[in-house]
């Protein structure tokens, strides 16, 4: 982990002080599809549901890997929020751990819920 490259997107956070990590600047969409562009691995988002949203309106986002969990929680944060449209992903891998959690892969189609695709 500390050997591969790390992004952060933070307001406040000037010096992350982790190997290998950068802190994105103000521009985020164009900081990541910049980050995108350069690599041939993957771009993951972890835990940044505000990131990732900004993320998905401007189609940056390629490929969603849900995690349904055997437990109800009756309420909490939302993936995706009102106003973002039908968006029809295509299903490519299901997982299913020791612990029931499924893990899900769905394929966006090109251009996702970003500029210049319907809505």
């Amino acid at each position: 982990m500390n050997a591969m490259p790390k992004y952060v997107a933070s307001r406040t956070l000037r010096d992350p002080g982790w190997a290998n990590t950068t802190v994105l600047g103000a521009d985020l969409t164009a900081e990541v599809g910049r980050v995108k562009a350069a690599s041939e691995e993957e771009t993951v988002v972890l835990g940044s549901g505000g990131l990732l949203g900004a993320l998905i309106e401007v189609g940056l986002v390629d490929e969603y890997r849900l995690l349904v969990s055997p437990l109800i929680l009756g309420s909490g944060k939302r993936l995706f929020t009102d106003g973002m449209g039908p968006l029809a992903l295509t299903l490519t891998a299901t997982e299913r751990t020791p612990s029931g959690v499924l893990i899900n892969t769905y394929r966006c189609p090109a251009g996702g819920w970003g500029l210049g695709s319907p809505r």
